[in-house]
Formats: structure tokens, C-alpha cells, sequence
């Protein structure tokens, strides 16, 4: 049984990243959605909340491969972190050759570190290439519509979140 290992922020989950897991789930038995927590960084959605959003925008998607997942959080470096929870596979996205030129050096790095861990990269589909957390979250605050960005669940939870915010600050 294949073990794939899919790290990221997932701050928010945007359809790119869920594009991506769909297409994992097609190679692999079992994917590990990982987390990355950074102490110097203040995401926007907690660990718990990313985690939630990740598996309810999976069971929309593709109920039936919803327990095929798993969302833990990781501190280290992925090839560790995937060693750990027993993956052979790194899975990553990529949107376009920047995105490729970036992530060859890392397969690389991971390679030499872990030769036992393959990367894998999956291209994402052609409506999800622009999309980006960053550029999401961005669009959201400033009231832009970003539901073609992401699933329903992160739409809901983002919208919810930012207005929570402007409430605070008034």
C-alpha cells in the first residue's frame, strides 16, 4: 500500500490544493495531507481549523476517498516528517515552470537526503494554475468574490473569518 505524503500551509485550502489531492488519491492508497507549522509565521486559519477545511472540501469533492486521507502537522523537514508516518512518496503541485524550477531543487535536496522517498509532481489542472493562498486570501480581504478559488467549506470558513475580523477592528 502506497503511502503518499502532501505538505503544504493550507492557509487557506484553495482548488488547486484540492486538485492536486484528488490526483494523489488516483496514485496513491493512502494520502497524508501534512501541515506545516512555522513558530516565526501567523497563519491565518489554526491548525485544527485548516485540518477541518481539508477534509470537509475532500468529502464534498470525492466522498468516497475521504477516509483515504489523513491531516497531521509537521515542524521539521518533510522528508523526515514523511519518513515518520511512513510515506514513499512526496507529492507536489505544480502551476507553472516557476513553480518547477523551484521544486526540482527541492526533489533534489529531499533525494539526497531520503533517497527511499520519490517525489512526485502533479500539474494543476488549467482553472487552478493562477490560484495561490496568498492571492486569495488578499482578494478576500479586500471583499473580492473568490469562489471560483476554492471549495465551498474554505469559501464559508474565509468569508466568516474576515468578518469576524472587521468586527474586531471596529
Amino acid at each position: 500500500m502506497t503511502t503518499a505524503f502532501y505538505p503544504g500551509s493550507f492557509d487557506p485550502m484553495t482548488n488547486g490544493h484540492l486538485d492536486v489531492l484528488v490526483q494523489a488519491l488516483n496514485v496513491a492508497a493512502k494520502v497524508i495531507v501534512a501541515i506545516g507549522i512555522h513558530p516565526g509565521k501567523k497563519p491565518l486559519f489554526s491548525f485544527e481549523e485548516r485540518a477541518d477545511l481539508i477534509r470537509r472540501s475532500l468529502a464534498e469533492a470525492l466522498p468516497q476517498k475521504a477516509g483515504d486521507i489523513s491531516v497531521v502537522a509537521f515542524d521539521n523537514l518533510v522528508v523526515d516528517a514523511a519518513r515518520a508516518h511512513g510515506a514513499t512518496l512526496l507529492v507536489r503541485g505544480l502551476r507553472d515552470g516557476t513553480d518547477l524550477d523551484y521544486e526540482m531543487q527541492m526533489a533534489g535536496m529531499n533525494r539526497q537526503m531520503a533517497p527511499d522517498i520519490q517525489t512526485l509532481f502533479l500539474p494543476a489542472g488549467t482553472a487552478s494554475r493562477p490560484i495561490t493562498a496568498t492571492l486569495v486570501r488578499q482578494i478576500a480581504s479586500m471583499g473580492g468574490d473568490i469562489s471560483a478559488f476554492v471549495p465551498s467549506a474554505v469559501l464559508e470558513a474565509l468569508n466568516g473569518k474576515l468578518k469576524n475580523m472587521a468586527g474586531g477592528n471596529s
